[in-house]
C-alpha cells in the first residue's frame, strides 16, 4: 500500500524554526512596543512587514526608532518568549533531537532575547540565526546590526542557504512572509497559523497548519520508520498532531 502523499519517505537532517508567532506565541517587537508606549504604532508597522510588504530595512529602523529596546526590555522579552512558548513545542523538539535532527532558529527578532528560549529547548547558541544588538554600560541602546540579511525580507534566504551547506535535507516552520521566501530552498515548508492566522500565508503554503499545537508538523516531518521506531509517548505526540 502506498504511503499517503504528505508522508516523506527520506529523513529529514534539519528542523529550521521562525521564533515569533510559531515557536513562541508573541511577536516580541510589539512586546518591546508596550514596554515603550508605542504599541499601535509598532504594530501596524509589523502587520504590513508581515502581511503586506515583507520585512525591510526601512521598517525596521523605523520600528527600532520606536520601541528603543534597553537591555532590561530585552532580558524582559527573553522571559516572555520563554512563558508563551506554543503549545508543545518543548515535547517536539525534545522528539526531534531525539531523531538526531539538527534544530535551527533563524528569525528577525533580536539575538540577545531569544537566546533563553534556545537554552529552554536545548537548541545550542550556535544554531540561532538573529539580529545582534549592543547597549552601553547603563543598558542603553548603542547600535543593532543593520546590515544582518534578516532586516531584509530576503534574509532568511541567504540564511538557509548557509544552513544548506550542512544539510541537504531540511524542514522549516514559519508564520510570515519573510518565511514563504525559502519555500523553494527547502524539503519541506509549514506555514504556522496557529497563532496568528493569515490567509496569504495560508494561500501560498501545500501545508498549512491552523492548530496551535507544534505536534502537527511531526506527521509533515517524520517518515513512517521514524514513527514506527518512537516510543509510545512519542507516537501520542504524533498522533496529536494529525488531522482530524
Amino acid at each position: 500500500m502506498l504511503p499517503p502523499s504528505w508522508q516523506l519517505q527520506i529523513p529529514l537532517d534539519a528542523i529550521i524554526f521562525d521564533c515569533d508567532g510559531t515557536l513562541s506565541s508573541i511577536e516580541g517587537i510589539d512586546q518591546l512596543a508596550e514596554l515603550n508606549d508605542v504599541s499601535e504604532s509598532v504594530k501596524e508597522l509589523t502587520s504590513i512587514a508581515m502581511s503586506k510588504t515583507g520585512l525591510t530595512p526601512d521598517i525596521y529602523q523605523k520600528r527600532m526608532d520606536l520601541i528603543l529596546p534597553t537591555q532590561k526590555f530585552i532580558d524582559a522579552l527573553g522571559k516572555q518568549y520563554c512563558k508563551n512558548l506554543t503549545p508543545d513545542s518543548d515535547a517536539v523538539i525534545r522528539l526531534l533531537h531525539g531523531l538526531k535532527k539538527e534544530i535551527y532558529i533563524v528569525s528577525a527578532g533580536l539575538y540577545p532575547a531569544i537566546v533563553p528560549l534556545a537554552e529552554l529547548l536545548n537548541i545550542s547558541d550556535k544554531n540561532i540565526y538573529a539580529v545582534g544588538i549592543q547597549f552601553d554600560s547603563h543598558g542603553k541602546l548603542l547600535s543593532y546590526e543593520q546590515d544582518s540579511p534578516l532586516t531584509k525580507n530576503e534574509g532568511k534566504k541567504v540564511i538557509v542557504t548557509e544552513i544548506l551547506k550542512k544539510h541537504s535535507r531540511i524542514g522549516y516552520v514559519g508564520d510570515g512572509l519573510n518565511d514563504v521566501v525559502v519555500y523553494d530552498l527547502v524539503t519541506r515548508f509549514i506555514g504556522y497559523g496557529g497563532i496568528y492566522y493569515r490567509s496569504n500565508i495560508a494561500a501560498l503554503c501545500e501545508y498549512y497548519i491552523e492548530t496551535p499545537s507544534m505536534s502537527a508538523i511531526l506527521p509533515l516531518f517524520l517518515t513512517q520508520m521514524e514513527y514506527e521506531n518512537l516510543a509510545e509517548e512519542g507516537k501520542n505526540l504524533y498522533r496529536k498532531g494529525l488531522p482530524v
